[in-house]
Formats: structure tokens, sequence, C-alpha cells
């Protein structure tokens, strides 16, 4: 078990940010976390970032002017391991300010999810239930981005990273029991992956929920405004919902306003938009129109049928089963998304790939010719 790990204090110079590479770099064993800002900005900003290595804990001011270059080397070296808690949002922030993710991962999240603890367990709960500790989280919602950051900022940030080693320990402990070891490493290794973190304007339809259910020439038309307020939100940096709303962008795609007027009255839309970006959003429904008449490879995908809904639940009280016997939530298996789109015929899917094809996958085909 983890030696018990001493609280740090702030690294804001670069003779101290020297000293913490140089300690960090001895331990194969690294807990980060980070605090960043985001609420009225597209990108996340780094502010801060929290390590646990060794016997001590190091929290880094990203905001200090550093050059923190040979610390990122350090954890993105490839060596030992890089332990986080739900790690994604941290990869997210730490590929947009440094283009580097830290790596190998080891997700306590995906871990404790694979022993048995809920699928979404937070750090709070996991350390509670591991080591009956009450981790304070009052300051969950603080501004990272102020200076000086108040000591009691620095003393909760040190809480999110002081039990990670221990927390490591025990959950690789019952992996290592259970023969799931290799099962968090993998599910670990999927989010260290730079295309995760890349912002694809031309993907961003993907965020509107229930868009493939929708008529081909709304799907069109919300995919075009759905580029559009990327690219929009990108330039500005700002949050995509300011620059208008998904309930907005669905609201002018289903009604297909002809001219300015017909726009204002979209459910949602601001004044404000319609006068300063009317003639824009016009403009992108006008080139939908286009594309749908020179012809589109897409369709509209249908609601289930009975007969569909039907083995869907028969192929879910399989998932059941299986989760049951290894006391894990259904959903680490395989949702009810992938059994539909597997009774569709769709085959690059998360529970035919990788520790789930055997355990999960082969009984559900096995299931599906059987029908």
């Amino acid at each position: 078990m983890p030696a018990l790990i001493q609280t740090g204090a702030l690294v804001d110079q670069q003779s101290q940010l020297d000293d913490a590479c140089a300690a960090i770099s001895r331990d194969s064993l690294i807990a980060v976390d980070t605090e960043f800002a985001r609420t009225t900005q597209f990108t996340p900003r780094l502010c801060l970032v929290q390590i646990a290595a060794g016997k001590q804990i190091f929290c880094v001011d990203e905001l200090a002017g550093l050059d923190t270059r040979p610390l990122w080397d350090i954890l993105c070296a490839g060596t030992g391991m890089r332990v986080l808690h739900a790690a994604k949002q941290d990869l997210e922030v730490a590929w947009v300010t440094h283009q580097r993710l830290p790596q190998p991962l080891f997700d306590t999240q995906i871990a404790a999810a694979l022993v048995g603890h809920p699928a979404q367990v937070g750090y709070a709960a996991l350390v509670k239930a591991l080591l009956d500790i009450d981790v304070d989280k009052t300051h969950t919602r603080a501004d990272w981005s102020q200076r000086p950051l108040r000591p009691e900022l620095i003393a909760y940030a040190n809480t999110d990273v002081i039990h990670l080693p221990t927390v490591h320990a025990l959950l690789c402990e019952e992996l290592e029991r259970l023969g799931r070891y290799a099962w968090a490493i993998e599910d670990s290794a999927r989010l260290v992956d730079p295309a995760l973190y890349r912002n694809d304007p031309d993907g961003a339809w993907r965020r509107l929920s229930g868009l493939p259910r929708m008529p081909v020439a709304v799907q069109l038309r919300a995919r075009r405004l759905a580029r559009w307020r990327e690219e929009n939100a990108i330039r500005a940096d700002r949050p995509r919902q300011w620059i208008i709303s998904d309930r907005a962008l669905l609201a002018i795609a289903q009604r297909n306003p002809p001219d300015e007027t017909a726009l204002a009255s979209c459910e949602d839309l601001p004044a404000g938009v319609v006068r300063r970006q009317g003639g824009a959003l016009l403009a992108e429904l006008a080139a939908a129109a286009g594309e749908l008449a020179d012809g589109t490879d897409l369709s509209q995908e249908l609601r289930p049928e009975l007969t569909d809904q039907a083995e869907i639940k028969r192929l879910a009280k399989i998932v059941d089963e299986v989760a049951k016997m290894l006391n894990v939530a259904p959903e680490i298996l395989a949702t009810r998304k992938d059994l539909s789109a597997l009774i569709r015929g769709e085959r690059e899917l998360r529970p035919l790939s990788g520790w789930r094809q055997s355990v999960i996958g082969e009984p559900l085909l096995a299931a599906l010719r059987t029908a």
C-alpha cells in the first residue's frame, strides 16, 4: 500500500517546477488531476495540474507563465503509469493546451466499474467506499482562473490526488484477483486517442440527440447549421450554446424558414441572433437545399419495429445475465444503442472488440444466429 503522501503548496516559480520535475521523474506511479475554467469559453483553459508522486503532491500553476514542457514530457513519457479518475475531461484540456496526453493511463473510474462499483462512480464516492474517507467537494465549482489562488483552494486541489495512489493499489489488487486487470488497461487506453479531443466541425451534428431519426432534409439542414455553429464557437471562443442553442438549431432545421421574418418565429432563437446572423443561417439552409437536390447518401433511421424491440429485449436479457455473473453494471458490457446497432447488422461495435468480444460479443452473435 502506498505510503502517506504529504500535501503540497502551489508551484508557481520556475525553480520550484524544476525541483518538482526532478522529484516526479523518480517515481513510476504518477497520479494526476487538473482544474480548468470553461464557463465562458469554447475551449477549456488549463489552470492547475495536481500531481502525486512518491510521498509528495505538487500543484503546478499553469497560468504563472512557467515553461511546463519538461513536466508534460514526464507525464507523457510512456513509462510507468499515470493514474487519473474519470480522465476524459482532464485529457481534453491537456490536449487542447499541450497537444499531449498523459500515458500509459489507468482510469480509476473505469477500473472501479470493472470490479463492481457503479459505472460512473465519482472520486469522492469511490474514496468513501474503499477508504471510508469523506472528500470535501465544497469548491467543485470554484473559478480556478482567478489569481492569487486562496489557500483553501490549494488544499482542496490536494485532496483530488492525495488518495489516488491508494485507490489505484486497491483496485489493482481486486482486478488481479478477478483476472480483469488487462480489461482496465485496455479500456483506459481507449481514452488516449487524440481523435477524441480534436474539434471537427463536420462531425458537430453528432451532438444533436435523435437527429438520424429525423427526415433526411432536416438532417442535412441540421448538419450544416451544426457545422456553422461549431466554426463560429471556435472563432469566438465561446460555448456553442451561446452561439445558438440545440433547441433553436433543431427548430430552424425542422421549420426551414424561407426568410428572416419566418426565422424570427423559430422557438428559442433570440432576436439578436436573427438580426446579426440571420443572413448566414438562411444561407446554410439554402446550401442544404442544394445538397438535397444533388442527392445524398443519408437515410432516415426508423424507430425499432415491435419485432426489433423484442429482439433488443432478448439480447438485453443476455447482457443482464452476464453482467450479473460478473457483478458489473450491464452498460459496461453493452448499451441498448449497441444492441440496436447489432440487430441492424453493424459490426464495428465496442461489444465485438477487445476483451468484450469473448465475454459478451460472441454470446450476442450466437443469439442472433439462433433467432
